[in-house]
């Protein structure tokens, strides 16, 4: 070797390593689920902004955005949007967004994809106290004249919760595993929707038309004080599993591997399904039975961005409030001025997408 001649560098390491290559895609990764969070939010804001003027085909839509963007409830536009469009619409929202994040929470720690609070069997458990309020407790009995208008919504979340520890400890004696949960609510559902069918059965006409009516699951009866009860519900506990997101995503590997980095299963477990189901409890007992909407918005969001929790909890609030938002949209015109209610088009959408995932699972 001369000394004029240049020496050949050979690289051990490219400039851009491999560890730097897969820390660039999952910051690129993280950056597209924050883009598909934020476009969603945004679309449930064109929603509520479109929701009072497709309501209102008679009025200049131009008065109606003035109405709506001047906080007007002193005209005639102003007061349907505030006091009648905008009520309905957060209604639909809170109640999308809280089943969609039962769901998601469910699925994760009965690690069943198929886990919601229509499959454990919630909504016919509040079905059934709603229907034996409105049967037994009503003109003029004490609880009526104790309660007023809440008796029935009482009725209603106590028998969901009471599904809810009857599916525990059916868990708990039988000790099977958590993902066997699912058929136990099958169970429990089948029971509680024989009970509504014996007090259909004997029920008198009006007594049929309000049981019928409530189990059609709408959110026509919401009001701003239903409204701000049931967000600070959703709030509460959308912030505890959020602060547990990293617990979720340990529970999502397994039990073992979340019991190795020091998640405590069962408790979390037991906690979990509580909260969740009370959730969705209060929104059932509220406006009805609305089907599928927490199936739906936890499965759509995962098909987007994953199971990451971190991402997954806020984008199944957004997508369960898009869905429910869309449904009464469309519910309330399909044949207005009658309208239709909401938990029909969503048990019309979520049937065929259960029978999808359902086979989808099995063949997997």
């Amino acid at each position: 070797m001369t000394g004029n001649m240049p020496m050949k560098v050979y690289r051990i390491y490219d400039d851009e390593s491999s560890e730097g290559e897969s820390e660039k895609k999952y910051r690129e990764g993280s950056r597209k689920k924050v883009r598909w969070i934020v476009l969603f939010a945004l679309l449930t804001v064109a929603i509520m902004i479109l929701t009072p003027v497709i309501n209102n085909p008679g009025y200049n839509p131009v008065d109606i955005l003035k109405a709506f963007f001047t906080l007007d409830t002193t005209s005639k536009v102003g007061t349907y949007v505030w006091q009648v469009d905008m009520p309905i619409f957060f209604g639909a929202l809170i109640a999308g967004a809280a089943l969609s994040v039962a769901g998601a929470v469910m699925q994760c720690i009965l690690r069943n994809p198929l886990a919601s609070p229509y499959t454990l069997g919630l909504s016919n458990a509040a079905a059934f106290g709603a229907a034996l309020s409105m049967m037994f407790f009503t003109d003029g009995m004490v609880f009526s004249g104790v309660f007023g208008d809440y008796i029935t919504p009482i009725f209603a979340f106590v028998f969901a919760m009471v599904a809810t520890l009857i599916i525990m400890l059916l868990t708990k004696v039988t000790r099977v595993s958590s993902e066997t949960m699912v058929l136990a609510g099958i169970a429990v559902s089948a029971i509680f929707s024989a009970g509504i069918t014996l007090m259909q059965y004997i029920a008198d006409p009006v007594q049929l038309s309000s049981i019928v009516t409530w189990m059609f699951g709408s959110v026509s009866n919401a009001s701003w004080y239903w409204d701000l009860v049931l967000f600070n519900a959703l709030l509460l506990v959308s912030v505890y599993f959020f602060a547990r997101r990293w617990d979720m995503n340990a529970m999502n590997t397994g039990n073992d591997v979340a019991k190795g980095v020091g998640v405590n299963t069962e408790r979390f477990l037991m906690i979990g399904l509580v909260l969740s189901a009370a959730l969705a409890a209060l929104i059932v007992s509220r406006f009805g039975v609305i089907a599928f909407v927490g199936l739906l918005g936890p499965h759509m969001a995962r098909m987007l961005i994953g199971d990451d929790h971190r991402y997954l909890i806020p984008m199944s609030i957004l997508f369960g409030a898009v869905i429910m938002t869309l449904a009464n949209l469309v519910a309330t015109n399909i044949v207005a001025p009658v309208g239709l209610p909401v938990g029909l088009l969503t048990a019309l959408l979520g049937g065929p997408v259960f029978i999808y995932l359902l086979i989808r699972r099995y063949r997997a």
